[in-house]
């Protein structure tokens, strides 16, 4: 009888191409699947049942010169997390120590309720990365399964485990009471989700916000590596200080049309210049 071979799901693209790199180093062809939706953030109280939730937010944040296909990126995740429902095979979960990465698996495990003698897991660490790209991590030891190269990836996969009946009816709980309880964001700290908000983010840009004008592409790359409790990801970033300007709590100095367009902008307290618009010369 030929092996059944494990399914394996990871959190977004780059994790993914790490994985598919290692098990083509090991020879194999297993069937990898990467769900794209960073969970940490935004409402998910519909996520199970219709993109237009999650698709909405995803709007939000990247604003209206994204090029992205929301409703079909979440249409996607759902799709592939009914096929895993479908199927026979076992569902091997990678993930590291981050809220999105966390959500993730407890959504799988929540799917496969029914079936909780499918699902295994690699739970990566800071233990699994090299001394050297320890020192860039983030004081809380944040992980996600994106950050490791091929080869660690490799040598894990030995260590994939069955997750007990009574564990995988755990997470499959969890995710059901992450769906009902209403949060902006939600965090991994000490073991545990934790429900907020974006404020902690907010106050990290406003602390940052001097009285003179700065670029702010130094201060996006800053708030990428800052501990709010989710991986802060740039197009996050960036809603947040137009959301902050919009606000009249910070001033940009001209009116973002996309990505690129951050790199030529400065930004500063609002504060400094007293009661103007959330967009300025900065020669003035």
């Amino acid at each position: 009888m030929e092996p059944i071979h494990p399914i394996h799901i990871t959190p977004g693209g780059s994790a993914a191409d790490s994985l598919r790199e290692a098990l083509a180093l090991a020879g194999g062809e297993e069937q990898i699947v990467d769900l794209r939706d960073d969970l940490a953030v935004g409402p998910l109280d519909d996520v199970d049942e219709s993109p237009a939730g999650r698709a909405a937010f995803w709007r939000t944040v990247f604003g209206d010169d994204a090029t992205i296909d929301f409703s079909l990126v979440i249409e996607s995740d759902m799709a592939r997390i009914a096929a895993l429902v479908g199927s026979d095979a076992p569902v091997l979960v990678w993930h590291g120590q981050s809220a999105a990465d966390q959500l993730m698996l407890r959504r799988i495990a929540y799917h496969l309720r029914k079936a909780p003698h499918r699902l295994f897991e690699v739970s990566l660490s800071l233990a699994d990365l090299p001394p050297s790209s320890r020192a860039a991590t983030r004081d809380n030891g944040a992980t996600a399964v994106g950050m490791f190269a091929a080869q660690t990836l490799l040598f894990r996969r030995a260590d994939a485990m069955p997750i007990a009946v009574a564990r995988a009816a755990q997470l499959a709980s969890e995710w059901d009471a992450v769906k009902n309880t209403p949060s902006d964001a939600r965090a991994w700290r000490a073991g545990k989700i934790e429900y907020g908000s974006f404020a902690p983010l907010d106050a990290v840009i406003l602390r940052r916000a001097e009285p003179q004008w700065r670029d702010v592409g130094p201060l996006i790359g800053e708030l990428m590596v800052t501990e709010v409790g989710f991986f802060v990801t740039d197009a996050l970033a960036c809603w947040r200080c137009r959301e902050l300007a919009a606000a009249g709590l910070v001033q940009l100095s001209g009116e973002p049309s996309g990505p690129a367009s951050w790199r030529g902008l400065q930004i500063r307290a609002a504060s400094a210049a007293g009661p103007q618009s959330s967009t300025a010369n900065p020669t003035t």
